[in-house]
């Protein structure tokens, strides 16, 4: 592996521990993945920086939540992460006993 591939798997799981600490202070967490799909957009036109991630979050505070509230609580917990570190988000968000359907 190459000196480029090790930082980005260091910033990959640094904000994948800066993205769970922050889930964790808004909800009770069961699952928490987080997929690195930036290299797929490193040679676009517009690619101005920022991750390109894809997450699953489980988690029953999404109890009783319609779809656009569930992300909703998410990118609040990402705060500002949203306006620098992270250009695109795309989540699956699951209580628990959804995401035991899923298995």
């Amino acid at each position: 592996m190459d000196e480029n591939s090790n930082t980005s798997i260091e910033n990959t799981t640094a904000i994948e521990a800066e993205m769970r600490s922050r889930l964790e202070t808004q909800m009770d967490l069961s699952h928490f993945e987080v997929k690195d799909f930036t290299g797929r957009h490193l040679n676009h036109k517009q690619y101005e920086g920022g991750f390109h991630l894809e997450s699953i979050i489980v988690t029953d505070d999404f109890d009783g939540h319609n779809l656009v509230q569930r992300h909703r609580k998410v990118y609040e917990a990402m705060g500002e992460l949203m306006n620098h570190e992270i250009h695109a988000l795309s989540m699956k968000t699951y209580t628990q006993a959804e995401w035991e359907e899923k298995q």
